[in-house]
């Protein structure tokens, strides 16, 4: 097993930046597929990024390419994302997950391991 604890959230202006980190420990890091996902006030969760077990494939939700930034320190066994450019619509709970599957990276059902989430606000 993996055990998966974001940090970095807060409260934001709009057009500010944040920092989330997910620190993992258990099975070794490298081993798993990582995934950002987000809860927003209507309870839906949605993908946001993830980033292969190699770390030189990733993968974004339209509503972030080029504003947020999924990579991984496997010398320290965290992921991180870079968030630029915020808005309002951000705001969110933020989970990371691990997964050992290879496909659908954008599915939340895809993944076996969940942090307990972060919460970003971005205030307009």
């Amino acid at each position: 097993q993996v055990q998966l604890a974001e940090s970095g959230g807060g409260l934001v202006q709009a057009g500010g930046s944040l920092r989330l980190s997910c620190a993992a420990s258990g099975r070794t890091f490298n081993e798993y597929h990582m995934g950002w996902f987000r809860h927003d006030p209507r309870k839906e969760r949605k993908f946001v990024a993830a980033m292969g077990w190699s770390g030189t494939i990733t993968s974004y939700a339209d509503s972030v390419k080029g504003r947020f930034t999924i990579s991984r320190d496997k010398d320290k066994n965290t992921m991180y994302l870079q968030m630029n450019s915020l808005k309002p619509e951000d705001t969110a709970v933020y989970y990371c997950a691990a997964t050992f599957r290879n496909t659908n990276w954008a599915a939340p059902v895809t993944y076996n391991y969940w942090g307990r989430g972060t919460q970003v606000t971005v205030s307009s």
